[in-house]
């Protein structure tokens, strides 16, 4: 069994700045890819940022300059350093992973961190 746990949201002003995490816990041989999603209230989920384990990256265009994703292979979390944020980027950040386990590959997601853009 594997589980993604997230933490780190809460509650900025415009211009401010979150660091998510998100830690794998379990029978884990390795990680594929780890990333984020997002959702808001009435919208559908969308990408926000997906890290491989080679650490190459790719961004949604909405954060593009703003965002930065990396991960701890040894410790099996990702970060997600956000700066400049904007009230649009209020939503439920959404952790997400491809792990190799005994029983094979699975894509697992976290509970959800609420971040909201405030002034």
């Amino acid at each position: 069994q594997v589980q993604l746990v997230e933490s780190g949201g809460g509650l900025v002003q415009p211009g401010g700045s979150l660091r998510l995490s998100c830690a794998a816990s379990g029978s884990i041989f390795s990680i594929n890819f780890m990333g984020w999603y997002r959702q808001a209230p009435g919208k559908e989920r969308e990408f926000v940022a997906v890290i491989n384990s080679g650490r190459s990256t790719n961004y949604g265009d909405s954060v593009k300059g703003r965002f930065t994703i990396s991960r701890d292979n040894a410790k099996n979390t990702v970060y997600l350093q956000m700066n400049s944020l904007k009230p649009e980027d209020t939503a439920v950040y959404y952790c997400h992973a491809d792990i190799n386990t005994a029983a094979g590959t699975f894509g697992s997601w976290g509970q959800g961190t609420q971040v909201t853009v405030s002034s």
